[in-house]
């Protein structure tokens, strides 16, 4: 079960932690847990944590007794344990720049004798964060870092290189080309078409970044996929649509002519589910996943005309799987083997659009496809609505704040 499978995930880093024997840059201990009177120390460490200077998800373990040779000083009683939607207001009503707050999660684990409670403090880019009005003792405009295993004091702020790192991090300075590109793929409107190309447009703020499809009558690939049929036109127009760095090509992927020129978008990827002693897939699927390259370009080239062209999108959409993360991916296909039998209760009332007889082409394999997507994709409705999966779903999208406008 996905909830266990990250659970487990996390209780192995922390336990490698606890086995330190001492803190880190992205990592403290607390007996117990902060006290109302000590609001003001739990702002500050979790602020300090957030802008750790390793990039990374950084961890306030609570119930671990540093004094007392880092043993277990059970939770399970603390009266004053948070769970993440308390620590999440208790951020909430701080006054930060830009209404940029740390994003943080409260996982309860068992360790040893007892239970420990971790807040984890989930890496961003909206870097540095700090408070737009003083709180006790924090400082208005103070940016408090964590450096090794110490925070920056209450009445400082750190040094300025330090600063510059975080806020280098804050304008995707120090990603690979590849990361900066899936940020800015999702910004279409800071991207300017080419004088010298018609299918070609570079970011207006970094020109180095460039993005273009062309489509080549003759290089001979003429085939059908299902989920051309739901279109007006199901004519197949494919293309290949090339991201470069400079002269680089930093990725190559396919793309797909829809509905006679009226759409353009990216080639889904391809996936099965084995429910038989067959080793070959017994129904199969086209998918994107969010938040991956090819979803990204998909929406990129998406513009809404309130027409043909929305039409001819949606008809696409309708035909694909569109997963939240590839962790969903990979626990609806085992949810799906799970539930097999009952398959025939998602297939009443489904229909399949006219698909003229090509030769040379196996039409009801056509007609399968197309009706085994409609099936996935009611499934997919109720996993996520299922109980034992809808919460790691929740709580999958609690840590994944939505990307901010560089």
């Amino acid at each position: 079960m996905k909830g266990f499978e990250k659970a487990m995930e996390l209780l192995k880093t922390i336990s490698k932690l606890i086995e330190l024997h001492q803190e880190g840059p992205y990592w403290d201990f607390k007996k117990e847990w902060y006290g109302k009177e000590k609001d003001e120390d739990q702002l500050i460490d979790i602020i300090c944590m957030a802008n750790n200077l390793v990039d990374r998800d950084a961890y306030i373990i609570i119930g671990i007794d540093e004094e007392n040779d880092y043993s277990v000083h059970d939770v399970r009683h603390d009266n004053n344990r948070r769970n993440t939607q308390q620590l999440t207001d208790f951020l909430r009503n701080k006054e930060f720049a830009g209404d940029f707050r740390p994003v943080v999660t409260v996982e309860s684990l068992s360790y040893g004798d007892g239970v420990i409670d971790v807040i984890v403090i989930h890496n961003s880019l909206n870097t540095p964060f700090y408070l737009k009005k003083k709180y006790k003792g924090i400082c208005q405009s103070n940016i408090y870092v964590r450096l090794q295993d110490s925070n920056t004091p209450k009445d400082k702020s750190a040094d300025f290189h330090h600063v510059e790192y975080l806020w280098k991090k804050h304008f995707g300075m120090l990603l690979s080309p590849m990361r900066k590109v899936m940020l800015y793929l999702q910004h279409p409107e800071d991207w300017e078409n080419s004088p010298s190309q018609e299918d070609k447009k570079y970011y207006k703020y970094d020109p180095a970044f460039i993005i273009a499809h062309n489509f080549d009558p003759e290089d001979g690939r003429n085939g059908y996929e299902y989920y051309l049929f739901a279109q007006v036109d199901p004519t197949p127009h494919w293309s290949n649509i090339r991201i470069y760095y400079y002269q680089t090509v930093i990725e190559e992927l396919g793309g797909v002519i829809l509905d006679g020129g009226r759409y353009f978008t990216v080639m889904p990827d391809t996936d099965g589910i084995t429910v038989t002693k067959n080793s070959s897939w017994d129904i199969s699927f086209k998918y994107l996943v969010k938040g991956g390259i090819k979803y990204l370009v998909h929406e990129f080239y998406y513009e809404d005309d309130g027409g043909e062209a929305r039409h001819a999108h949606n008809s696409f959409e309708n035909c694909i799987l569109i997963f939240n993360d590839e962790d969903e991916r990979t626990h609806f296909k085992k949810y799906v083997t799970k539930h097999w039998d009952s398959i025939k209760d998602y297939a009443d009332k489904i229909y399949t659009p006219y698909m003229e007889d090509i030769p040379g082409y196996n039409m009801e394999a056509f007609r399968k496809q197309y009706k085994d997507a409609q099936i996935l994709r009611r499934m997919l409705d109720v996993f996520r609505d299922d109980e034992q999966y809808g919460d790691d779903i929740k709580n999958k999208a609690r840590q994944n704040p939505s990307t901010k406008r560089l």
